[in-house]
């Protein structure tokens, strides 16, 4: 059955680029998309289409965007989106997402590590695993330097075990998401959250989908170590109250652990008659001591979890369309009217 446009059922997508150094490589990743502005349909039938290619410029220091200007001009679908200045690539994918308008968002980088016809399996597995939240995963690694891996996998590993358990581990900057989650999250999203942790603030659950690995187009890339531990640096920030709870089960630790060694060495001095040695002393008062200042120190630090939650602009409830009548239900049925 051919598809058409005007299907009310056909799955409608925006796809977020941000663009810092973009000059050599995003007329490239807008010509790949281009096939798929047509109506098209994914492995399993669901009938999609990209309607619109978001390139948000993130004043980079070379031409891109007077690329950008041209794509615009040469394609109607490709809408810029101009900053005023850098404000980093978080910054720009939120503000993507905010001037989208489809019923699904996708978002990737303008290097060309991400291959635009494995959208429809992203797709397929939303609708699969009835989520709104798809990360893309490569089956055989990111294709970046060693070290950037190692530094990406350690911080996603920090995350899952002391921060939250929470999909850490998927997070990819190749993903779709519905759209208005995505509207919502880049509407309310602080300045100083990951995106990806604001997402999993208002999401059920998110899903990975396996993908090939693709080398990204040769160019100047715009992540230096700085960006990267700037990067890190807010995801611990916008994991919630969790660090600050750690200085309360250190101090609690800490008290305890002096406690219980001044328990043993009063016994030992009334029981064995044993000499207590002044290094003891010492050893007992400052692990009480300090224990009891940083157990002080968390239960304010709990306070001010309270203003940081409110800083940051985690959301108290986000009110979504009815759910009989959303992107994953209509996707379903044009699968089911192409059956």
């Amino acid at each position: 059955m051919e598809i058409q446009k005007s299907d009310p059922y056909l799955a409608t997508i925006s796809v977020v680029v941000p663009v810092y150094r973009g000059e050599s490589t995003i007329a490239k990743v807008v010509n790949e998309i281009e096939k798929f502005t047509r109506p098209s349909t994914t492995a399993t039938g669901v009938g999609y289409v990209v309607s619109e290619v978001l390139l948000v410029n993130d004043s980079g220091p070379d031409g891109s965007a007077k690329v950008i200007d041209q794509l615009a001009q040469k394609y109607e679908w490709v809408r810029p989106v101009w900053l005023s200045r850098n404000f980093g690539q978080h910054a720009a994918t939120l503000a993507g997402m905010s001037s989208s308008t489809a019923d699904w968002i996708v978002t990737i980088d303008e290097d060309g590590q991400h291959d635009p016809s494995v959208i429809a399996n992203l797709l397929d597995k939303a609708v699969e695993e009835n989520s709104q939240l798809v990360y893309a995963k490569f089956s055989g690694g990111a294709p970046h330097s060693k070290w950037r891996n190692l530094f990406s996998s350690t911080a996603k590993w920090i995350y899952t075990k002391f921060l939250s358990p929470q999909d850490g581990e998927f997070f990819s900057s190749f993903r779709l998401m519905s759209g208005e989650i995505g509207r919502s999250v880049g509407a309310y999203a602080g300045s100083g959250v990951y995106l990806d942790v604001a997402l999993t603030w208002v999401v059920e659950k998110s899903v990975i989908c396996e993908i090939p690995t693709r080398i990204e187009y040769l160019r100047q890339t715009g992540f230096t170590f700085k960006r990267l531990l700037s990067h890190f640096l807010r995801l611990v920030l916008s994991s919630g109250t969790r660090p600050l709870r750690l200085v309360s089960l250190i101090g609690f630790s800490s008290f305890i652990f002096g406690a219980v060694y001044a328990a043993y060495v009063l016994y030992g001095r009334i029981i064995d008659g044993e000499a207590v040695a002044g290094w003891t002393t010492v050893v007992i008062i400052v692990s009480t001591t300090s224990g009891a200042i940083l157990l002080s120190l968390g239960i304010l630090a709990e306070y001010l979890g309270v203003v940081v939650r409110n800083a940051i602009g985690r959301p108290l409830y986000l009110i979504r369309s009815n759910p009989n009548d959303d992107a994953l239900m209509r996707a379903r049925n044009n699968k089911k009217l192409r059956a």
